[in-house]
């Protein structure tokens, strides 16, 4: 059976998702000049658009559908494009962190009020 997360276990779920991608690329770059290692990645757009908030919905919109795994591509590892990937990522988690930092707000107001 399906229970939807509350926006703080979404938040959590997509930080997660975000450090894997993080040591996906971190990999790429570590093995750059590695013959035969063949580039990794993570990609998770579709599941973010089962999210349900417009916040989620407009990420998954630019990041394209796919599901969530490990890809492994057949092309070799391009430096400039990891580290390009790397600061798109960065961003993400930027953003994340502060949705984050705003449910904790927001959940210390209800119990301050509730005092």
């Amino acid at each position: 059976m399906y229970t939807p997360l509350d926006s703080m276990g979404k938040v959590s779920l997509m930080m997660d998702l975000i450090a894997q991608k993080q040591r996906a690329l971190g990999s790429n770059i570590a093995n750059v000049d590695t013959p035969g290692y063949i580039r990794q990645d993570i990609d998770f757009g579709q599941y973010l658009s089962t999210m349900n908030s417009p916040l989620e919905t407009q990420l998954s919109e630019k990041l394209g559908p796919s599901a969530v795994a490990t890809q492994r591509d057949e092309e070799p590892v391009n430096a400039p494009n990891e580290l390009l990937k790397i600061q798109e990522n960065a961003i993400l988690y930027s953003m994340a962190t502060r949705r984050m930092s705003n449910i904790i707000t927001e959940m210390k107001t209800v119990i301050n009020v509730g005092k």
